[in-house]
C-alpha cells in the first residue's frame, strides 16, 4: 500500500478506480495495508476507493479523539470534492463513519461496519495492548484474530514500538476515553442509511452481541457472518468479506 500513497498538505492517502466513491478508514491499531485486497478488489470493480492516514499520532493531544478525526475525515472529503460517500470502517474507523454519519449525514452514501466500536468501548479498550515485554504485546496481537499466525512479525513489531512511545500511548489512550464518551446508542435509530455489518463469529475484541445490537439499532442494517474470523474480517477473510459486500452493493443498487 505505501507504494500507492499520495501526499498533499496535510494529507496522505492511497486513491485508485473510478465510480462511486468509498473512504476506508483504519481502526487505532490498524494499518492502510490491512485493507489491500478489499481496496484492489473494489478499485477494480467500478468504485472509486480511497484510504487517508487518519492523523492518530499528529492531532495535539487535547484533540485526539473520535470527534475531531471525524472533522479530519469531513475537511478530506472537502479537500477531494467528494459530496457523498460509502464509509468503510473497522474498529475505531467504523467508530468514526457512526459520529461522522450523526453530524454529516448528507455525506454519507451508505455504511460498511465490521468488528466497530461505538457500543462496546470496554472490550475495545481491553484490545489495546499495555506497554510491556515483547512477548505479552506478541500474545495480545494474535488474541485479536482466529488465526494468530495473522499476526506477523511486522504486525507485532508496529504495536510494539506504537504502545512503546510515550506520546503515542498517551494519545491512544486519548482516543479510547474519547470512544467511551461517545458512545453512539442512543443515535443509531436515527440514521435510516443502507448499512452493511460483516462479523468475524470469533470475535474477542467487539463480540458478537456487539454486532446484534448494531443490527437492532440501525434501522436499515443487514448482519452478514463470517465463521472462523476475529476482529480483522478484511484482513482474515478477505475474498468471502470482498463477496459479502460486493453482493450487498448489488442488491442494494450502490
Amino acid at each position: 500500500m505505501t507504494d500507492k500513497l499520495t501526499s498533499e498538505g496535510k494529507f496522505t492517502y492511497a486513491e485508485a478506480g473510478e465510480g462511486p466513491s468509498i473512504i476506508i478508514l483504519h481502526g487505532l491499531m490498524g494499518a492502510l495495508s490491512n485493507f489491500d485486497s478489499t481496496f484492489d478488489h473494489f478499485s477494480n470493480n467500478g468504485y472509486q476507493v480511497l484510504i487517508p492516514e487518519l492523523p492518530l499520532y499528529t492531532l495535539p493531544l487535547i484533540k485526539t479523539n473520535v470527534k475531531n478525526l471525524a472533522k479530519f475525515l469531513h475537511e478530506f472529503m472537502e479537500f477531494k470534492g467528494i459530496k457523498s460517500a460509502i464509509l468503510l470502517g473497522n474498529s475505531l474507523g467504523g467508530h468514526i463513519s457512526l459520529y461522522f454519519t450523526k453530524h454529516y449525514p448528507e455525506n454519507v452514501k451508505a455504511l460498511v461496519l465490521t468488528g466497530s466500536s461505538g457500543l462496546y468501548e470496554n472490550a475495545m479498550g481491553d484490545s489495546f495492548p499495555k506497554r510491556g515485554n515483547y512477548e505479552f504485546i506478541e500474545q495480545k496481537a494474535r488474541e485479536v484474530f482466529y488465526d494468530p499466525a495473522i499476526a506477523t512479525k511486522q504486525l507485532v513489531d508496529d504495536v510494539y514500538n506504537t504502545v512503546n512511545d510515550r506520546v503515542k500511548a498517551l494519545k491512544t489512550i486519548s482516543i479510547a476515553k474519547s470512544a467511551i464518551r461517545h458512545n453512539m446508542a442512543n443515535d443509531l435509530p436515527n440514521m435510516k442509511h443502507p448499512t452493511c455489518l460483516i462479523w468475524g463469529k470469533q470475535d474477542g475484541v467487539t463480540p458478537p452481541e456487539a454486532a446484534e445490537d448494531f443490527h437492532k439499532l440501525l434501522p436499515n442494517s443487514d448482519l452478514f457472518w463470517i465463521d472462523k474470523c476475529g476482529h480483522a474480517a478484511m484482513m482474515e477473510r478477505p475474498e468471502e468479506f470482498n463477496k459479502i459486500l460486493h453482493d450487498w452493493f448489488l442488491a442494494k443498487n450502490i
